[in-house]
């Protein structure tokens, strides 16, 4: 996939858009040298003039770290995005799943022989905002926010491993904390303890997919389901794996 912004829009009405966001992309809040999502999408997509609260710049309703790739959702209007912050923060009606490949571990033992089996991992998060670093802990603490994620084992490569994610909560950096508590890295993650970088400067993480009420439509929910935008060797053994897993 190309760095063409229209060839990544994933879902666009208007009220919301879908977009398979590129590792160094920022969805929100782009410092100095990111690229700047919103601004790529309103050049994209102007403003519709019949609608008389439509945003700006289209604004994203949930975090998606600059160096994962993957879905991200804007809102368009300012009532879709009092309804969709509603539902993400409320979060029974949105389903994350992501994809992460790990560097090799002996703590990888956690995760059964039998890759239909999934693992749910229950930790505390306490964010550190000077280094931008969350920490996850094992029981609760001043300061920690209950995180929780469900994953399984969907294959092996020759040199890493290959993990589906279920998401269950959102915490800041929450995958990227609760595996490093764990002694696992995703590949390219040097913040969380990988052993080397991406030559991108992205990590392995990659938001597969989400489902989420639809703000247009009462009862409709949104489903959105996203190949990793740079497609290499080892993403297609993912992929591979995962239908091997099946």
């Amino acid at each position: 996939m190309t760095n063409d912004i229209a060839s990544r829009i994933l879902h666009c009405d208007s009220a919301c858009i879908v977009v398979n966001k590129i590792a160094g992309e920022a969805a929100e809040g782009a410092g100095r040298g990111m690229v700047n999502l919103p601004q790529l999408l309103a050049a994209e997509l102007p403003i519709i003039p019949e609608v008389p609260d439509a945003l700006t710049l289209p604004t994203a309703v949930h975090r998606l770290d600059v160096p994962v790739s993957g879905c991200v959702v804007f809102a368009r209007t300012g009532a879709a995005l009092r309804f969709l912050n509603a539902v993400f923060h409320n979060g029974d009606a949105v389903r994350k799943h992501y994809w992460a490949i790990i560097e090799p571990s002996e703590n990888t033992a956690l995760f059964s022989a039998n890759t239909a089996e999934s693992v749910e991992l229950t930790h505390w998060i306490q964010f550190n905002p000077r280094k931008n670093k969350s920490c996850a802990y094992d029981e609760m603490g001043p300061g920690r926010k209950k995180a929780v994620l469900r994953c399984r084992l969907a294959g092996r490569g020759t040199n890493y491993l290959f993990l589906e994610i279920d998401l269950i909560t959102g915490r800041h950096h929450q995958i990227r904390a609760q595996l490093e508590r764990l002694g696992l890295h995703i590949k390219g993650d040097l913040k969380y303890g990988a052993r080397r970088s991406e030559h991108d400067g992205g990590i392995r993480l990659h938001a597969r997919s989400i489902s989420f009420s639809d703000p247009s439509n009462e009862g409709n929910t949104i489903i959105v389901q996203a190949d990793p935008p740079l497609r290499d060797n080892l993403w297609q053994a993912f992929e591979d794996s995962v239908e091997d897993s099946e």
